[in-house]
């Protein structure tokens, strides 16, 4: 077994001096050898890190003897600081970069006003007692849709938004309309998306709105490929993406020549950071990973964020 880990967390709370906090985290961070990435604002914390396992045991122990992070909600992974190319601790006006600092609301217990929580056995529930009621659960995926290529939920409704800064303009275009009141379950990679965009959707009209506690990560520690869950889960480290199982089917399509993949590449010009699946043999065509933008055969788009 390796003795390195990756824990990916969050909390919400209020806090008082995100610039203390920051400063405090990076410290921890250096002091147990680790390297990752931590966002802090006044709504809380959200951040991934690797390295040791002990020195990972020691840092999350020690986050959470912060009175504001003592139900740090953790996710534990393979990796290691190797994963990461830097420490990297920044203060944000969100912790999620929707755009709309001023929608959320928090206070002691976590966000104010979000959908209800359902772990991975209470969701497989929900969905049956919804289909025996004559109704149909909807999943609503949280994340960059560039995401939703190698691995979603079957069935999920995926948003047409390249940053998480996208969905306001989503929810609001009237797309979804006729979601408002049909049941919705909101997932996302580690569950932090969800904490917000539930709100965000509930404050917008849709009656009924769950979300996926712990999001996708815990639901694959439940129950791997033997679930609702298709494909691979896309990280923000250099794993790229990771597998429930040997069983994991691969959903991803190349857009070279169509062939299955779960394999995302830079696009070959060395400023961009257009992710774009690509299979072995067309990766090597650095012609061919040149994105549309750079390429001038389509208008500039902006980059997906970093979230988790």
């Amino acid at each position: 077994m390796s003795q390195n880990r990756i824990v990916l967390f969050y909390a919400f709370a209020p806090l008082a001096d995100p610039e203390a906090v920051r400063l405090w985290q990076r410290s921890l961070l250096e002091q147990h050898g680790l390297r990752g990435r931590i966002l802090v604002s006044r709504h809380g914390i959200n951040g991934t890190a690797g390295g040791g396992i002990r020195e990972v045991k020691a840092y999350v122990k020690a986050t959470r003897e912060h009175p504001a992070f003592r139900s740090l909600d953790v996710k534990w992974s393979d990796g290691g600081a190797a994963d990461f190319p830097r420490i990297s601790v920044r203060v944000r006006d969100e912790l999620v970069s929707f755009g709309a600092p001023g929608e959320l609301e928090v206070d002691e217990t976590g966000v104010v006003g979000g959908g209800v929580h359902v772990g991975p056995e209470a969701l497989h529930e929900l969905v049956d007692a919804k289909r025996a009621a004559g109704e149909e659960l909807v999943f609503f995926d949280g994340r960059n849709a560039f995401e939703a290529q190698i691995g979603r939920f079957k069935g999920a409704v995926v948003p047409d938004v390249e940053t998480t800064h996208d969905f306001i303009r989503e929810l609001d275009s009237g797309k979804y309309d006729e979601l408002k009141d049909k049941p919705v379950v909101t997932y996302c990679t580690g569950g932090i998306r969800c904490e917000v965009l539930s709100a965000l959707m509930v404050k917008r009209g849709f009656q009924e709105v769950y979300q996926l506690d712990g999001g996708i990560v815990r639901y694959g520690e439940a129950f791997g490929d033997r679930g609702l869950w298709e494909g691979s889960l896309y990280v923000f480290d250099r794993r790229m993406h990771v597998e429930f199982s040997p069983d994991a089917e691969t959903i991803g399509r190349c857009v070279g020549c169509e062939g299955p993949t779960s394999k995302f590449e830079n696009c070959a010009e060395p400023s961009c950071r257009r992710l774009r699946l690509f299979c072995a043999d067309c990766a090597a065509d650095a012609a061919l990973r040149l994105c549309p933008e750079c390429a001038g055969t389509a208008p500039q788009r902006t980059t997906p964020d970093l979230v988790s």
